[in-house]
């Protein structure tokens, strides 16, 4: 890949954000200040935009080629290895040996309406069925790709009911049963389907779920029995649409909505719930209680944005869809809770003090009630489209307080995993531990010292900071989601 003329005119094309030309792996010339945990053994993966050719147009983050970031932890020793998703539009790249499509800031293809936008697989990675999975925000095929090499195996089902289906990123597994909840959403009715592929990858449940128009949901969230999905007031502007352009606006008038629907259910079991008016990218979990009157409520937390007020105090609605474009996001952590028998929904604010967002658990606590929940704390933004993730931030819903790490303005944190210590061999198989006895793992640019590192914290008391920083002699671009996968898991299959 040549230099990039743009490199140095966009902000997300240059310096950290700049994409790297080529895979490799790296067994040793790892600098490691610290010591690697002994009981820290398993897999972390982060996906992330790397343009592989140059395109004309206006670029956006969200336009580069997934590439997969990968750090393998075994017994003290540490690999690093990086490896494209090799998607079907960048298979027809690769073979024109130049970019066919612009970014989202300009217009589709016309002359493929099977493919107007390429689909990069940029967002988000799970480990399901075996392998690892890479998804994208705007929903379509999902790529399978091998946990040991990183090489792209295929797409995610055989099943003939998902062809076309626009699978979004932020599925969710169940990692005690090893399912696949996910949504699909689209520009033609019933705009949503929901469904469930158990841990062998089989479809076991696939249903419409209607909606009043075409949106943009992001996220969704699960329990145990439930799945929920997201309706919400941030979609295309009607005028906008039938004129052929694309255009984003906030329905300050129009509630969020909430489908509340049996894992396995079906389309008649769906329950909608409204709240106040709020888009929301990430959930951090959601779990069932008991309301104390024979019913149960769905309590969901999240990161939603902060809509920006003007002197007088009221809401700017229509600055939603700008700040959205330039990635000058304020967010702040809420709490639904959707009652199942009075159909009602209450919320609070857990904390709107701290900006921070992309939200994690302990993820074999997912769908049921956690005390804690790691953010990254956002910094604000340098110039517009030029995000700042500037540090890591716990909060603990018991005592209802947090704590907060960063290391100054030059720092540049991807998302950081929880990854609970490995048990003993000799252990009970009945051991239980804290929820929070583990450890947290990311991706971070030294922007002084001019270094990717990986670091390890202590999950339980991150304001110490890194136990462990281990200096890479590449560069890791910044990017979006990860995901944890510990040896057992591994070695089950799911």
């Amino acid at each position: 890949m040549g230099h990039d003329a743009l490199h140095d005119e966009v902000p997300t094309l240059s310096g950290a954000f700049a994409p790297v030309d080529r895979e490799c792996v790296i067994t040793d010339a790892l600098d490691i200040e610290g010591e690697v945990p002994a009981d820290l053994n398993g897999l972390y993966v982060r996906t992330g935009p790397n343009r592989r050719f140059a395109a004309p147009g206006r670029y956006h983050w969200f336009d580069g080629d997934g590439m997969l970031h990968a750090v393998r932890f075994e017994r003290g020793r540490v690999e690093y290895r990086n490896r494209w998703v090799m998607t079907d539009g960048l298979q027809e790249e690769l073979a024109a040996g130049q970019a066919l499509w612009q970014g989202i800031k300009d217009p589709p293809r016309k002359d493929r309406p099977d493919n107007p936008v390429k689909n990069t697989s940029n967002t988000d990675v799970k480990y399901f069925a075996g392998s690892l999975i890479s998804m994208w925000y705007l929903g379509g095929d999902v790529y399978r790709c091998d946990p040991d090499s990183l090489a792209t195996l295929g797409k995610l089902s055989t099943d003939p009911r998902l062809f076309g289906v626009p699978i979004s990123a932020h599925s969710r597994v169940d990692e005690r049963t090893g399912e696949l909840m996910f949504f699909a959403y689209g520009k033609t009715a019933p705009y949503m389907h929901y469904g469930v592929l158990d841990r062998f990858g089989v479809l076991k449940n696939f249903i419409p779920v209607a909606l009043p128009g075409s949106r943009l949901p992001h996220d969704m969230a699960i329990t145990p029995n439930y799945s929920v999905l997201h309706d919400l007031p941030l979609f295309q502007d009607a005028d906008a649409l039938a004129a052929g352009r694309h255009k984003l606006k906030f329905h300050g008038n129009t509630p969020a909505r909430f489908a509340v629907v049996p894992r396995h259910g079906r389309v008649d079991q769906i329950r909608w719930f409204e709240a106040s008016p709020t888009y929301l990218y990430h959930v951090s979990n959601a779990w069932e209680e008991d309301d104390g009157q024979g019913g149960i409520e769905i309590v969901m937390t999240g990161t939603p944005f902060r809509i920006p007020r003007d002197a007088q105090g009221g809401l700017m609605y229509d600055e939603v869809p700008r700040l959205t474009a330039q990635l000058a996001h304020d967010f702040y952590f809420h709490e639904w809770r959707f009652n199942l028998r009075t159909g009602r929904t209450r919320e609070r604010v857990i904390d709107d003090v701290i900006n921070s967002e992309f939200p994690v658990i302990n993820s074999w606590m997912q769908g049921f009630q956690t005390r804690y929940s790691w953010h990254t704390l956002m910094g604000p933004a340098l110039r517009a489209e030029e995000p700042r993730f500037c540090g890591v931030v716990k909060y603990d819903l018991l005592r209802g307080s947090c704590q907060t790490y960063h290391e100054g303005p030059n720092m540049w944190w991807s998302e950081a995993r929880f990854a609970a210590k490995e048990a003993p061999q000799d252990a009970p198989k009945d051991l239980s531990s804290a929820e929070d006895d583990g450890y947290l793992v990311g991706f971070v640019w030294d922007g002084d010292a001019h270094k990717s590192k990986v670091v390890v914290m202590d999950a339980a008391n991150i304001a110490a900071g890194p136990l462990c920083r281990i200096t890479l002699p590449v560069r890791v671009p910044n990017g979006f989601h990860a995901t944890w996968v510990s040896d057992a898991r591994l070695k089950r299959g799911y």
